[in-house]
């Protein structure tokens, strides 16, 4: 209404000035914003567009060339346009930021701080959120003049309409619980909530598994991927989207009547922006939560922070066995403690975060196995060798080579080369391998192995005592990697042309075709690895090691030849 009540502004580049710039956390939650904004203003002479990344810049850049009055725009691809000097921000009247707590936040707030910077200081700034610390208040302070509240319900309260419960159950239980509560009450529609991507993917899987129709959401997921997730459920072709945090922020799905958390938040606002995407608009809604003892501590935080007590129901058959105890959650490359009482010693929590690093190094060899051929053998050189590579031959340094044939049959055994030779390699910095080594170093080791029928391999070459090889990068299966890597028919794209809606950067890693690899060097015996390519279509070699390594106290080799990128 205010911005019809003024006369347009002109940009620097003769289009028309923004007037109204609105920031918000996530794509979806921009898209979002822009339909409403075009709906409240559909007959006003108004326009608008969104800007976010994952799509192509250059329809974007000729948008916000030419004009618009209200731009709604995530801060990354924002701060990107404004770096290449397309985007005039000299004009805005009003700022708005949408989920203000989380814009304001330490993922946020230096982006935040940029746009500021770049927009008239006599603007008037907005900022909307269901939560508002009193840290998040204190820094918005120091970013506005004069600021005035408007509340609508008490602080960081929860919808009445929402009926809220809490499940027990066993940690190994969960997922069979979860599929047990949609399929005996039959629902058509429910969003899940997961505390990481993998386990949005794995919940997601087993679902499918189970005959309900399932999408992971999540920030690993392309654009198209998170596009087809979010419309499918929308539409109800999709029956469960389970999803990170990026869909607790501002979605609105008409009607939605459930939402459960599989995994408790350790973040107490969290709490309050899941459960809100039920009970919209005056419509009734269900929250169900499902706490195993490693979170009744989280969800002890979250009752007194929403200051009630949440209903327990116990569903038999599914309750912790009377041996479980609460442990330490992975949350990444950390632990956290969300059991109840006080946490455990720190010797414990670093074993336990010893023991997620060792799971999350699996879940990547069981990913490069699935994607290489029919499981992983043992190399004798150290560690898991991925795929069809079968095992590794231990010839002295610089002797003949194992025919490579299709990586299936073991390789002659010969003796074992003294400490700091190459197993069944050549003595160059470089060479192409089919089949995988080990993921560890030792005397003939590997990186890890990848396999014929893979993409990529972590190939490698590690002697001595080291730890070989870096990443060999992905292959056509008519080309060969001279880098320490591996070679392995290219990925097949999704059939139809669709993204693949269980991608992962995992996956996306995997299907890296024809680049270089990077690593490599050990810290005893000399040699190989580094920033070789891999070849393109058949043309050239991939490049040698970027330098060697040390033999002993000695002087670095010399190092082998660049490979390009082949980007």
């Amino acid at each position: 209404q205010r911005l019809t009540e003024s006369a347009p502004a002109t940009n620097k580049f003769g289009g028309r000035g923004i007037r109204a710039l609105v920031l918000t956390p996530t794509r979806e939650l921009a898209a979002q914003v822009e339909e409403s904004v075009q709906t409240y203003g559909k007959y006003l002479e108004l326009t608008s567009t969104v800007i976010f990344g994952g799509v192509g810049m250059n329809p974007q850049i000729t948008k916000v060339k030419k004009g618009v009055d209200i731009l709604v725009a995530t801060p990354g691809r924002l701060l990107d346009l404004m770096q290449q000097g397309v985007l005039d921000l000299g004009q805005v009247q009003m700022l708005v930021l949408d989920e203000a707590d989380r814009m304001l936040d330490m993922g946020f707030i230096h982006d935040v701080k940029k746009v500021l910077a770049a927009v008239p200081k006599d603007k008037q700034s907005l900022l909307f959120s269901a939560t508002f610390s009193d840290e998040i208040r204190d820094l918005a302070a120091t970013l506005l003049k004069n600021p005035q509240s408007v509340q609508v319900t008490p602080r960081n309260t929860t919808v009445q309409r929402i009926t809220q419960v809490i499940h027990p159950v066993g940690r190994g239980k969960k997922k069979a619980l979860l599929a047990h509560i949609i399929q005996e009450h039959n629902w058509s529609q429910v969003l899940v909530f997961t505390r990481t991507k993998f386990g949005a993917n794995n919940v997601a899987e087993f679902l499918e598994k189970n005959g309900i129709s399932a999408m992971a959401l999540h920030g690993n997921k392309s654009q198209s991927a998170r596009t087809q997730a979010l419309q499918g459920f929308k539409s109800g072709d999709v029956r469960a989207l389970v999803a990170t945090d990026i869909a607790a922020r501002g979605i609105d799905i008409d009607d939605l009547p459930h939402v459960v958390n599989y995994e408790i938040p350790n973040v107490c606002e969290d709490y309050v922006h899941r459960i809100g995407r039920t009970g919209r608009a005056g419509a009734e809604g269900a929250a169900v939560n499902l706490v195993c003892l490693d979170e009744e501590g989280f969800m002890q935080d979250i009752e007194r922070f929403t200051k009630q007590e949440i209903a327990v129901q116990v569903i038999e058959g599914f309750m912790p066995e009377p041996n479980e105890r609460a442990e330490p959650i992975a949350m990444g490359r950390q632990t956290i403690w969300g059991g109840a009482g006080k946490p455990p010693s720190r010797d414990v929590m670093q074993a336990a975060a010893k023991a997620a690093r060792t799971e999350m190094l699996q879940r990547v060899r069981d990913s490069k196995g699935a994607n290489g051929g029919d499981g992983a053998g043992r190399g004798n050189g150290g560690g898991n060798g991925g795929g069809n590579g079968g095992p590794r031959s231990n010839a002295p340094r610089g002797g003949p080579r194992a025919p490579q044939g299709d990586g299936m049959a073991p390789r002659p055994q010969g003796a074992r080369p003294p400490q700091g030779g190459r197993g069944g390699r050549p003595s160059g910095p470089g060479g192409a391998r089919t089949g995988g080594g080990g993921y560890g170093g030792g005397n003939a080791g590997g990186g890890y192995g990848g396999g014929n029928g893979g993409g990529n391999s972590y190939g490698g070459g590690g002697n001595g005592n080291g730890n070989g090889g870096g990443y060999g990068g992905a292959q056509p299966d008519h080309t060969r990697s001279a880098s320490m890597g591996g070679q392995g028919p290219a990925p097949r794209p999704a059939q139809g042309g669709q993204p693949d809606p269980m991608r992962t950067s995992v996956d996306s890693m995997l299907d890296r075709g024809r680049r270089g690899g990077f690593g490599g060097g050990n810290r005893n015996s000399g040699g190989g690895g580094g920033y070789g390519g891999g070849n393109g279509g058949g043309n050239g070699g991939g490049g040698g090691g970027f330098g060697g390594g040390r033999s002993g106290g000695g002087s670095r080799g010399p190092g082998g030849p660049r490979g390009s990128f082949g980007r």
